[in-house]
């Protein structure tokens, strides 16, 4: 095979926010495989939040990307060569590979697409683990109750989005917080939410008390911040906050201090973080109606692709700016 493999390394830990100098981008030759494992050509690469955490040598839920190791994330694309019962060449697979055009899997926690009607790059968002996140955050924890009024922070992006839908399949008042008129209104007039703050507007406490007259029974949690703290005055009783991510915090060197932490024990809060690769047995439930409802047309998505792995770190940065909108994709070919 006379194709490269380019790869994107961790050059150096960021100190505060990241920068593209903290990649580093080199060609490699295409790997080889042995006994049990399949090559897999990318042919999407997906950005997160999450892979924020990954470039700090700090404790989290997984251990953090080693410097000169390809950085973290999942991919989609198609087997090219096997030597693995389980997988042949053709297959279209999930499978988390990192940031390069060729990978190399064993089949551990693989995800292989049967379906020929949705693209594989939703597999990535909507129907793979930002849509699963969604799901089980605010199905599973939220525990939504028709007539309920749900928030979610970040709401057109990948996650968010999701959960502003779901939460209208429930049953319940959906309330986005979002930056930008553009994007909040693509949250209400697209994806069908009863309101959106913009929190750039620079009036959110005001703003979210008018879109949540009755208060807010469940709050899905993917910014932190000063966010939160606003929405933590807004709490009903025995309300319910899946906390999912905290993007807002990632670069920073000191952590916002929460000021209205006190509403969570007034009102009888339940606030639980989660991890979705915590609740795989959960994970065909939720695929499956993801699934489902994308066909039913009562789950939208939106895309944001950039061309090219070389791109991947610049994209990455504008993803933790808030620049991406729905599920940030790189295009490999």
């Amino acid at each position: 095979m006379n194709e490269k493999n380019v790869q994107v390394l961790l050059a150096r830990r960021p100190k505060d926010a990241a920068q593209e100098s903290d990649f580093h981008i080199v060609e490699t030759a295409v790997p080889g495989i042995r006994d049990g494992q399949f090559l897999v050509h990318n042919r999407y690469l997906s950005l997160d939040p999450y892979m924020r955490g990954r470039m700090n040598d700090a404790k989290s839920y997984a251990k953090p990307v080693g410097i000169g190791e390809v950085m973290e994330g999942e991919a989609a694309g198609e087997v090219i060569a096997s030597r693995h019962t389980g997988f042949k060449p053709g297959d279209k697979v999930v499978a988390r590979t990192g940031w390069q055009a060729y990978g190399v899997s064993d089949g551990a926690n693989v995800r292989k697409i049967e379906s020929t009607d949705i693209p594989i790059s939703a597999y990535l968002g909507v129907v793979g683990m930002p849509g699963r996140t969604a799901y089980i955050g605010l199905i599973d924890i939220g525990q939504p109750k028709s007539g309920e009024t749900v928030v979610v922070s970040a709401a057109s992006g990948a996650v968010g989005s999701a959960v502003g839908q779901i939460a209208k399949i429930k049953g319940c008042r959906a309330v986005g917080i979002a930056g930008g008129p553009e994007k909040c209104r693509y949250v209400v007039e697209e994806l069908g939410f009863d309101a959106c703050v913009d929190y750039k507007a620079g009036r959110l406490a005001d703003d979210l008390a008018q879109a949540t007259p009755n208060g807010i029974d469940i709050h899905f949690e993917n910014v932190g911040g000063e966010i939160l703290d606003t929405v933590l005055r807004r709490l009903n009783r025995s309300a319910r906050v899946p906390l999912c991510g905290l993007i807002s915090q990632y670069d920073l060197t000191e952590p916002y201090g929460l000021k209205n932490i006190g509403a969570l024990l007034i009102n009888r809060v339940k606030l639980q973080g989660f991890i979705v690769s915590d609740h795989a047995a959960r994970h065909p439930a939720a695929s499956k109606d993801l699934e489902q409802w994308l066909r039913e047309g009562r789950l939208k998505y939106r895309e944001s692709v950039v061309e090219g792995l070389r791109n991947a770190p610049k994209a990455f940065i504008g993803l933790l700016s808030g620049k991406n909108f729905g599920k940030q994709l790189i295009r490999l070919v």
